[in-house]
C-alpha cells in the first residue's frame, strides 16, 4: 500500500487527497492544525482548519483568505480520501488530522498535549494504522508536574515580588501559554493582569471563542512613568532584554516553559525563576498516546525523534521511524 502522507519540499503531503498539512510554503490546498506561526503560514490558495482556530488564523493570516472551517469529527472529502479533524489539546482549536482512503487510516497529530487545559478541548485518541507524532519533548527526563501545582508556584513567586514592592514579569508564549496561565490563575487574582501588546489581540480571540479569562490590561494603556510595583505582567520571550523592559525597574522575571524542566536552562536564559509548564506532551504522554492509537507503525517528527524511535522499536515492538526529509530543487 502506498503511504498516505509523504514528505515534500512544502512539508507533509497527501498525494491521494492532493493537500498539504501545515505547509512551509504556499500551496493550493492546506490543512492547518493550529495557529502557531510555524504551522500557519500565509500564501496558500485555500485553508481547512477547525472552527475554533478560525479567529486565530484570521488574525494571523488575514480575514480575506479562503477558509473552510470544520467542526471536530466532521468528515469532508479531498480527492480520494476522507478527512476529519480531532482535538489535539495543544491550544485553542488545535487539531489532529485523520485521513482514510478505505484501506488504511493515518493520523497526523500536529502538536498535542495530554494535560487538562481550561482553554482548549482535551486531546482525543484516534485509532489508526499509522500515527505521525510530534516528539518535541521525547526524552524520559521530560515529565510535567500537575498544572495546579505550577499555578501555585507562580502565585507564590508573585507574592514574593509584591511583598518586595517589585513588578513580576512572567515570560511565556503569546498564543496558548499566556491564555492558559491566565485561566489557571483566574480564581486567585484580585486585580487585572497586565499583558504585552502582542498578546492583546490573541487574548481577544480566546474571549470571542467563549473561553473565560480574567480581567487583563495592556501595558501600553498606562502612561510613561507609571509604576508597576507589585503587579503581574505577562510578556512574550521576545520582549526580554528590549527597551520595553525599562518600564519595570527592579522586576523579578520568570519563564513558563517545558524547557525549564532541565536544570540549568533557567540560569542560562537569565530568568530569576523557571516554571515547568508545556503545551506539548511529555515522555509519559507520548508513550500513552501512541499506545491508545493502536497504530503499529509510528512516524516521529520534530525534537528528540531518534530516542523515541529507538524506544518504540526496541521496547514496544512497534515499527517506528523518523520522518525523512524531502529533497528540494529550490
Amino acid at each position: 500500500m502506498q503511504d498516505l502522507i509523504v514528505p515534500s519540499p512544502a512539508g507533509l503531503y497527501c498525494p491521494a487527497g492532493d493537500f498539504h498539512i501545515d505547509p512551509m510554503r504556499p500551496v493550493d490546498r492546506a490543512i492547518v492544525t493550529h495557529g502557531h506561526a510555524d504551522h500557519a503560514r500565509s500564501g496558500s490558495r485555500r485553508y481547512w482548519t477547525s472552527e475554533k482556530s478560525l479567529s486565530i488564523l484570521e488574525h494571523r493570516l488575514g480575514s480575506d483568505q479562503d477558509y473552510s472551517p470544520v467542526g471536530y469529527g466532521e468528515s469532508f472529502e479531498l480527492g480520494d480520501v476522507s478527512v476529519s479533524l480531532h482535538p489535539a489539546g495543544h491550544i485553542l482549536g488545535s487539531a489532529q488530522v485523520r485521513i482514510d482512503d478505505g484501506k488504511q487510516v493515518w493520523v497526523v497529530s500536529g502538536d498535542y498535549k495530554r494535560a487538562p487545559d481550561p482553554t482548549a478541548d482535551d486531546f482525543e485518541p484516534v485509532r489508526c494504522d499509522v500515527f505521525v507524532t510530534e516528539s518535541t519533548f521525547a526524552l524520559p527526563a521530560y515529565r510535567w508536574p500537575d498544572t495546579p501545582q505550577v499555578a501555585q508556584e507562580v502565585l507564590a513567586w508573585w507574592e514574593e515580588a509584591r511583598a518586595a514592592d517589585r513588578p513580576a514579569v512572567l515570560f511565556c508564549y503569546a498564543l496558548g501559554k499566556a491564555q492558559r496561565l491566565l485561566a489557571e490563575l483566574a480564581g486567585a487574582l484580585d486585580r487585572p493582569v497586565y499583558v504585552h501588546g502582542a498578546m492583546v489581540p490573541l487574548v481577544d480571540c480566546y474571549r470571542r471563542a467563549g473561553v473565560a479569562l480574567p480581567e487583563t490590561a495592556p501595558v501600553s494603556g498606562e502612561k510613561r512613568g507609571h509604576e508597576f510595583k507589585g503587579e503581574l505582567i505577562i510578556a512574550p520571550p521576545s520582549a526580554a532584554g528590549t527597551p520595553w523592559m525599562r518600564r519595570f525597574a527592579g522586576c523579578s522575571t520568570g519563564f513558563a516553559s517545558g524547557w525549564m524542566r532541565i536544570r540549568g536552562n533557567r540560569r542560562r536564559r537569565g530568568y530569576d525563576r523557571g516554571f515547568v509548564l508545556s503545551d506539548h506532551a511529555d515522555w509519559p504522554g507520548l508513550i500513552r498516546t501512541i499506545r491508545e492509537t493502536g497504530a503499529r507503525r509510528i512516524i516521529c517528527m520534530h525534537g528528540q525523534a531518534e530516542i523515541l524511535v529507538r524506544y518504540l522499536n526496541e521496547e514496544m515492538g512497534l515499527s517506528a521511524e523518523r520522518l525523512r526529509e524531502a529533497r528540494s530543487d529550490a
